[in-house]
């Protein structure tokens, strides 16, 4: 079956709105159950993101391919097996179907449309590891 590219674009929209709305309400709905409980908050938020996943790429995956992102449509694009145009149209369904999915989650769970991070992000690596410009890939 060969999808229209309205299809196409719709099946990536809607794909991208529900992931996004899954992934952001799991997250809030998980940080509010779990008592503080980060690795219980961690399972309420990936179970949730893995079925719905599985759920869109077995009802879309025929129509669009299920990318739901930019950068899968972005390496098909690369490797010439969608067409520019039309994975330039690809990326502008997700990024309107990511930004209403959260804005809709957001409204569910009676939460500030517009937030800014207060919790400041780092990482290091794991004790007894060589600094990263001692690695080597080989060939």
């Amino acid at each position: 079956m060969d999808a229209r590219l309205s299809q196409r674009l719709a099946a990536e929209f809607i794909g991208t709105a529900f992931l996004l709305a899954t992934v952001v309400g799991s997250g809030i709905m998980a940080e509010r159950l779990a008592g503080g409980n980060v690795a219980i908050a961690l399972l309420g938020n990936t179970i949730p993101t893995g079925a719905i996943l599985f759920v869109l790429i077995t009802m879309l995956g025929p129509i669009s391919g299920a990318h739901f992102n930019p950068a899968v449509t972005l390496v098909f694009a690369l490797r010439r097996e969608i067409a520019a145009r039309e994975a330039s149209l690809f990326v502008v369904a997700q990024i309107v179907g990511g930004i209403l999915g959260v804005l809709a989650t957001h409204i569910m769970f009676d939460e500030s449309v517009f937030q800014f991070s207060q919790k400041i992000r780092t990482s290091r690596l794991p004790t007894g590891l060589p600094p990263l410009h001692h690695l080597q890939i080989q060939p």
